[in-house]
């Protein structure tokens, strides 16, 4: 029992990093810093990682 809670903390736990990168990229992109230092496939990267979910809903 004690494992699921805490599978469920560290899975919470990644859902909430994932989200808190998507948006520092998100605003990086926005104010022009990943064009700037040629990282702009970061985007894709997290466009890619999102697909799976939106399909799915």
């Amino acid at each position: 029992m004690l494992f699921r809670y805490r599978f469920l903390e560290i899975a919470a736990m990644f859902f909430i990093f994932y989200y808190v990168v998507a948006i520092v990229i998100l605003a990086l992109h926005f104010t022009g810093m990943l064009a700037r230092y040629n990282v702009e496939w970061l985007v894709l990267v997290l466009a890619v990682t999102v697909f799976p979910a939106v399909i799915y809903l």
